[in-house]
């Protein structure tokens, strides 16, 4: 009787916990971003890493029906179709009946095959993109590998910094000259408040000397700032703007190489679905940084919840900034 009263007890408050912070989270989500104009990104492309699930998936959903033609780059080519697929019939639904989701008020959905921890795949897809699109006007850091155990991608490096930094590293610098020809153009960099625990190590960059999932993964996103402070001093003047962002703590598959306890799990699923932000909810800094008017023109800023906040010292260091640009371009292959 003990045991089912206490069971009863938690179920009513995690209940209550959940209905509380469902009413929260969503007048927040009202707050930030408030919809937007159906046409406000009409005509403009827009390419979006990790596209096919979570924070990208629903950047992707909510660029298309502000009228943006959305190109998918993904590792997996079927599960990013897929999730186009399902886009498009859900645009169509919200639409009401009509010959094509990709004609009217809504964009285009254009998916192709990018593996960012291989630098071959990001070339090749540089390549084709380059020859393909005439204009690009966003381009969206979105993918990301979280707290991983060892491995090492395509290249030999450590996957989360070799992914989440250097890989984007490249495809942004082949990128660029695109960009430039289409400015006014916006780059938004997906990074986390993680990054506060993070230290760039240049005697290990690869972490072939320790190995820390958790250091390494918040290292991966400190450099996702330094990179972007480093590309806006470079890019002044140029109409080409670049801003980083954190999306909060978001209930996404980012996290499948956590380990939770099963006797754990049902608290840790209470607690995240009450408190956790929604892949919506958390994609919101991404879609207002990318299409919002009142962004024109700022650059090199840190945002959270559609605000700019304020970073810690060492993610102002410019002369490590500047250090992390030049050994990231030896690593890429950009000098040799």
């Amino acid at each position: 009787m003990g045991v089912a009263t206490a069971t009863a007890l938690l179920a009513a408050l995690g209940g209550a916990l959940w209905l509380a912070a469902r009413r929260f989270v969503g007048s927040r989500v009202h707050r930030l971003h408030g919809g937007g104009d159906p046409g406000l990104m009409h005509g403009k492309t827009v390419l979006i890493t990790g596209a096919n699930s979570g924070l990208g998936r629903a950047t992707a959903a909510e660029l298309l029906r502000l009228g943006a033609r959305v190109i998918m780059g993904c590792r997996d080519r079927a599960r990013a179709e897929e999730a186009a697929s399902q886009l498009r019939r859900e645009l169509c639904e919200a639409e009401g009946p009509g010959p094509n989701p990709d004609v009217g008020g809504a964009g285009e959905l254009v998916v192709k095959e990018l593996d960012l921890a291989s630098l071959r795949s990001v070339r090749t897809f540089c390549q084709e993109l380059l020859q393909e699109e005439p204009r690009l006007d966003v381009l969206i850091n979105n993918a990301g590998v979280f707290q991983c155990p060892y491995t090492k991608t395509e290249d030999g490096f450590e996957m989360q910094f070799g992914v989440n930094h250097l890989g984007h590293f490249l495809l942004t610098s082949l990128l660029l000259g695109l960009l430039k020809s289409s400015a006014p153009s916006r780059i938004v960099v997906v990074s986390s408040k993680l990054y506060k625990y993070g230290e760039i190590n240049f005697e290990d960059l690869n972490s072939e000397q320790s190995y820390n999932k958790s250091f390494c993964y918040s290292r991966s996103k400190l450099a996702n700032i330094l990179f972007t402070r480093e590309l806006a001093r470079r890019l002044e003047g140029t109409n080409v703007t670049v801003n980083v962002l954190h999306p909060g703590i978001v209930r996404t598959n980012l996290g499948r190489h956590i380990h939770i306890p099963l006797l754990v799990k049902p608290l840790f699923n209470l607690v995240s679905w009450a408190f956790f932000k929604t892949p919506l909810e958390g994609a919101q800094t991404s879609i207002y940084l990318a299409s919002s008017p009142e962004v024109e023109g700022v650059s090199g800023r840190y945002f959270g919840d559609c605000k700019e906040e304020e970073l810690l010292p060492k993610a102002m260091d410019d002369s490590v900034a500047r250090k992390l640009w030049d050994i990231s371009e030896v690593m890429v292959g950009i000098l040799k």
